[in-house]
């Protein structure tokens, strides 16, 4: 019986050591984070459907990202970001197993293994000048024949091996202001005819051995009226362009070089024609579109340049390239809308009033408007042409359309987000029950037995799936209500199409969508731009009927003299509630830390000529402005000018019709950064929404130290005009980093550090009283982080007891910016191995639990870093008492952990930005990453201190305690038997 009890105090030995575990395994991924991959706005696409399998479309996007994308399903089979730089100008295919893309401006050459991606070769092309680019590869049916690719960029016209990616030859054109409209060779494939004007008057032909790039001839002519906008090649040697005023139609005839030119009048083509034609850019043999005032205009070209009108629509038109469906034959797409619906209708070039397909697809209507289309045709098993569509929306959302219906979507418009905010789920309703019923007890006991062999360690690979599907299946993350951990949220999001999404925080679904009217183009407001979303109205959490809504600002430009526009929207159910248009411009927007009585918070908006705007425009919000009035401060920064400026508020604006929600502004302080020696490059502030728990840090010694906490600190960083560039552009003795640490209600500055042979870029957050900032070390060719941390030394005597308990402190005083402050400042520097591209920091809802660095690495991916790692206290020996503290040993480069990334094995491709929101429980905090892709995951800096972790194991609790209570009943029987045994003898 001995035996048995020590061998069952083992096994819970055993247990009690699998069971508080802290990282991540296997069958936990999914349960906390989620991560979605995204493409961008489509601008090519090629497809590829010739061979039997899998069909393929090739794409390449705004984002800056080539993929190749599943026809029957969406998904991605490869894809790869070339960055924000290497904005790509055109794709196509070549020997059928290459993609080939162009992009910077015509400057580098790639080719693509089609099936799994991998890149094959690599050119780069130089010329004299900048100029427009344009990538032509022949078709060709045999897969090793190597055709030469021709590249038209920076002023020269290259050709290139389609195998090797050698260059074949180079030919650079005289005329630096000659601007390249088409790049053509003829069916013969010897002459090469590379057409396009100089200055707004004068035509160029250049004809050119396709073989060694000898240039045969060289025509030019002139033309009264100019030309302008788009040109339309209609066949190997005509093309069309309008002329100057945009009312008259140019056809340009260039056989065998001679150029002739046949002027026809728009108004004689399309009747009650007014105003400026423009011609819409499609390649159709024979045939081109004008889009009017009033129609969308199809003009047929003869083979002697006679201009004839074919149709009249009257909707607004998108045209698809021509797609050749035989030897002879040339079908293209038109869509328009109408009456809800998306009208397709493919036709051949050739025969107009013949329609090889006429459908009418229903979509919904927040996606908007079509800006662009492709088609492909496939056979049916009647041997007849079938077409499907791929069609790019307003929203930059991405369908395939086929048999009149859509085939898939993709919501790629998120990986364009500009802004981001957060809003509470609604709280549960009375009646509505939350908890989810076990199906049977067999269910009940098979679940949490796979739990008890998950946690021993003894599951297999299907009992580890079966565990990861049951814990999906049964969490509870995605639930539409409130949850008291404050994990549930939701995720308001700001696309650069002007649409809004709200994703849940539990797997990322989208619970709403809407394509704002107010970001919609129209006469007037042609180029509308968002800027940001705020909260506008968070009601309190015992208002259970009212719902919170968001402020959407933008503008009807991109300069910050447009006009601003408004837009509310409620977070519950996606309906904007009221949008308008400003009567001022908005430079910038600045929300205040006051509500009015219906909750909605005050923002005052700053416009281009220096006027700040309050809002809400109510009574009631003016007088509790006007409360504030003298206590509201704000700065700006002009980097071009090397200028910092801090603004405050004085009376109404003066005017000829009286504003009460107009205020005139005034200059309080100014910074001038001399332009021969500093450059703004970085400036960043602390949060306004940041809590901080405790202003006092207890360090060795039992000795206390006193956070100098403002919100009113601005950090800015300079470098020397000669290391503005890149990294590498200066030598180390010309490069400096300045950082310095103002006082935005004074100008005052606390702080100024150099650090001679350094340079940009920067990246830097600012919490509570501390700065992390990374940026490049010349002279060590290696990077750098940097923090500073600010002290309040004013209050450094605040130890003496007696005087707390007389309470002659000065604890309890304000913080005032108008007092000179007596500040002392502690910095560190360490080297860091990475190059980033984003920094952020944890946040938790009473700033208790200790803070993590989030960083956004060069790999995409987000690393976080324990705070005490950039503690200024760190010494190479630290003292006993400093131990205890928690200082780390100084070392002189930052350890990267690999069980530290909190992305894990997963990539954010294109990282432009991380942000953390605060759950109600403290100890953790919420991650939201987005790029091109998204991510989002919840963090535990300190553990889960305050509460059990989700995987706890309470079954196995409960059979421990069982297992407990038995040994306890059976030890006591034996001691009992064991007693009656010695008192019998």
């Amino acid at each position: 019986m001995a035996m048995a009890i020590r061998s069952f105090l083992i096994f819970l030995f055993i247990v009690s050591l699998t069971v508080p575990t802290f990282s991540l395994h296997e069958d936990q991924v999914g349960l906390m984070d989620w991560h979605q991959k995204y493409i961008g706005k489509v601008k090519h696409a090629v497809f590829q459907t010739q061979k039997t399998g899998r069909k393929r479309v090739l794409v390449s996007t705004e984002e800056n990202v080539i993929a190749s994308l599943d026809l029957r399903h969406g998904e991605i089979f490869w894809r790869h970001v070339l960055g924000a730089n290497d904005a790509i100008d055109g794709i196509d295919t070549a020997m059928t197993k290459y993609a080939i893309t162009l992009s910077s401006g015509g400057s580098i050459l790639r080719a693509w293994n089609l099936p799994d991606g991998q890149m094959v070769w690599e050119c780069f092309l130089q010329g004299p000048s900048d100029s427009k680019s344009l990538l032509f590869v022949p078709t060709s049916s045999k897969v090793d024949k190597d055709n030469t690719i021709l590249v038209f960029g920076k002023g020269s016209l290259h050709a290139v091996s389609s195998i090797h990616g050698e260059i074949v030859w180079k030919i650079d054109f005289p005329s630096e202001s000659l601007e390249v409209q088409e790049v053509i060779q003829h069916h013969d494939g010897n002459t090469i005819y590379v057409v396009g004007f100089v200055g707004s008057s004068q035509f160029d032909v250049y004809q050119i051995n396709a073989k060694n790039g000898e240039l045969l001839k060289h025509n030019s002519a002139a033309i009264d009226g100019g030309f302008s906008g788009e040109v339309s090649l209609v066949s190997t040697a005509k093309l069309v362009v309008l002329d100057a005023a945009r009312s008259t139609l140019l056809t340009i005839s260039f056989q065998r070089g001679e150029i002739s030119f046949q002027k026809t009048y728009i108004s004689d083509l399309v009747e009650d024609f007014s105003g400026m034609a423009v011609i819409l850019p499609s390649k159709l043999t024979g045939l081109f579109a004008v889009k009017t005032s009033t129609a969308t205009a199809f003009i047929s070209v003869s083979s002697e340049g006679k201009l004839e009108v074919v149709d009249k629509i009257m909707h607004a038109t998108f045209i698809s390239n021509a797609l050749s469906i035989s030897e002879d034959q040339q079908a293209f797409a038109l869509v328009w809308h109408g009456d809800n619906e998306i009208h397709l209708n493919v036709k051949q070039v050739h025969d107009w009033n013949s329609d090889l397909l006429n459908e009418r697809i229903k979509l919904d209507q927040q996606r908007g408007l079509v800006h662009k289309v492709f088609i492909n045709n496939y056979v049916r098993t009647d041997k007849s042409h079938g077409f499907r569509a791929l069609i790019v929306m307003e929203d930059h959302s991405l369908l395939l359309l086929q048999q009149g219906k859509v085939v898939w979507s993709r919501e790629d418009g998120l990986a364009s987000i500009i802004g981001v905010t957060t809003s509470e789920l609604p709280v549960e309703k009375e009646g509505v029950s939350v908890a989810k019923v076990e199906l049977n007890l067999f269910e009940w006991l098979k679940g949490h037995m796979l739990k008890v062999k998950g946690s021993l360690m003894l599951a297999s690979a299907e009992d580890v799936a079966a565990i990861q599907g049951m814990r999906l299946k049964s969490s509870e993350k995605s639930k539409m209500i409130r949850d008291h951990n404050g994990f549930r949220k939701l995720l308001i999001v700001l696309t650069k199409s002007g649409k809004l999404f709200a994703l849940h925080t539990g797997d990322g679904q989208i619970v709403w969508s809407l394509l704002l009217n107010s970001l919609r183009q129209t006469e007037a407001c042609e180029n509308p731009t968002g800027i940001n979303v705020f909260q506008w109205q968070v009601p309190h959490h015992h208002a259970m009927d009212e719902n919170p809504s968001v402020l959407v600002v933008g503008r009807c430009g991109t300069g910050t003299d447009a006009l601003g526009i408004f837009s509310y929207i409620d977070t519950y159910t996606g309906k904007e509630l009221k949008y308008f248009g400003l009567d001022h411009s908005v430079a910038q927007v600045i929300p205040l830390p006051l509500t009015d009585s219906t909750e909605q918070r005050l923002h005052l908006l700053i416009d281009a000529n220096g006027q700040a705007h309050l809002y809400p425009r109510a009574p009631e919000a003016v007088s509790i402005f006007q409360r504030e009035l003298s206590n509201i401060y704000w700065y700006s920064v002009e980097a071009d000018k090397g200028l910092i400026k801090g603004h405050g508020l004085k009376s109404n604006c003066a005017g000829e019709v009286a504003d009460n929600y107009c205020f005139g502004t005034r200059e309080v302080w100014s910074i001038v950064f001399p332009s021969e020696s500093e450059k703004i490059i970085s400036t960043v502030t602390r949060k306004s929404n940041e809590v901080v728990h405790t202003q006092a840090k207890v360090i060795a010694d039992q000795d206390v130290m006193y956070k100098y906490i403002s919100k009113n600190l601005l950090f800015v960083a300079t470098v020397s005009p000669k290391a503005s560039g890149d990294i590498g552009s200066a030598t180390p003795g010309e490069s400096q980093l300045v950082v310095y640490v103002v006082d935005t209600v004074t100008g005052r500055i606390l702080h100024r550090m150099t650090h001679q042979g350094s340079q940009g870029p920067v990246h830097a957050v600012f919490s509570e009283n501390w700065i992390v900032y990374h940026y490049f070390n010349l002279r060590a060719h290696r990077y750098e982080m940097t923090v500073i941390e600010i002290y309040d030394q004013s209050r450094a005597d605040n130890k003496d007891v007696l005087k707390l308990v007389l309470g002659k402190h000065n604890l309890s005083s304000p913080i005032s910016s108008y007092s000179r402050p007596e500040v002392t400042t502690k910095s560190q520097s360490y080297y860091f191995t990475h190059s980033i591209k984003a920094i952020a920091v944890t946040s938790t809802a009473k700033g208790i639990t200790s803070r993590h660095l989030l960083i956004g690495t060069i790999g995409d991916q987000v690393l976080a870093m324990d705070k005490r790692f950039f503690d200024p206290r760190r010494s190479v020996n630290p003292t006993q008492s400093e131990k205890e503290e928690g200082i780390l040993p100084l070392t002189d480069s930052l350890p990267i952990i690999p069980q530290s990334y909190v992305t894990h094995s997963l990539k954010v491709e294109g990282l432009r930005g991380i942000v953390t929101v605060p759950a109600k429980l403290e100890s953790n905090t919420l991650v939201f990453t987005y790029g091109v892709d998204l991510f989002f995951t919840r963090l535990a800096p300190s553990r889960t201190y305050d509460s059990l972790t989700e995987d706890f194991s309470y079954a196995l609790l409960l059979i421990t305690i069982v297992a407990l209570v038995v040994a306890i009943f059976v030890t006591w029987v034996l001691s009992e038997k064991k007693d009656l045994s010695d008192k019998w003898r």
